[in-house]
């Protein structure tokens, strides 16, 4: 069977997002650096950061580092997180991630969603034959990212992001996956 990557299924979802006028990126649990490639390729400066891998993609500077220790710079018109939310505390992660987005700019997460209301399990079934029937057409490469079980479900995640960015959208997907987008208003000096 063909392998699907359910994560770069959702990139142009995120793409989307780039606000107009952005300049600066960060890819914060980059991996190999597949996204980040796609934001150097708009256009924008992007660094990008993961614990465990180092990747040489064209046009983005990479870093081994601790999203939540080490200094990333910044502000960045455009932060992203895909699917790496979970490996983190979630109200330590999203503050963080928050207080790196330049007035104006976005933060886009696509994390992983655990299963806790009946609407939550609909999607996830549903997500099963979707899934096997795109492994038939698709042979995606094969990403060897650390794995690793998710808690929260798409109502805690709107529950937390609440108390720390009001305002922001979550949205569940098919695929076991939920955005969270949030716009940092331009008079915020956080």
């Amino acid at each position: 069977m063909k392998h699907f990557d359910h994560n770069a299924y959702y990139h142009p979802l995120l793409l989307g997002h780039v606000p107009p006028g952005a300049r600066t990126a960060l890819d914060i649990g980059c991996g190999h650096g597949v996204f980040a490639g796609k934001l150097a390729a708009r256009g924008l400066a992007v660094t990008a950061v993961d614990r465990a891998v180092e990747a040489d993609v064209p046009g983005v500077s990479f870093r081994r580092a601790d999203a939540l220790a080490d200094d990333l710079g910044g502000p960045y018109d455009f932060v992203s997180c895909i699917a790496a939310l979970h490996h983190m505390p979630f109200g330590t992660a999203i503050a963080r991630f928050r207080d790196l987005v330049a007035p104006g700019g976005v933060l886009a997460v696509l994390g992983l969603a655990k299963e806790k209301t009946a609407r939550d399990w609909a999607v996830s079934l549903a997500s099963l034959p979707l899934s096997l029937a795109v492994r038939l057409v698709r042979d995606d490469p094969v990403d060897s990212a650390p794995v690793r079980d998710w808690s929260m479900s798409v109502d805690e995640i709107k529950a937390g992001a609440e108390r720390l960015i009001p305002g922001a959208r979550v949205r569940r997907h098919l695929y076991w996956r939920y955005s969270l987008v949030w716009s940092k208003p331009r008079a915020d000096t956080r």
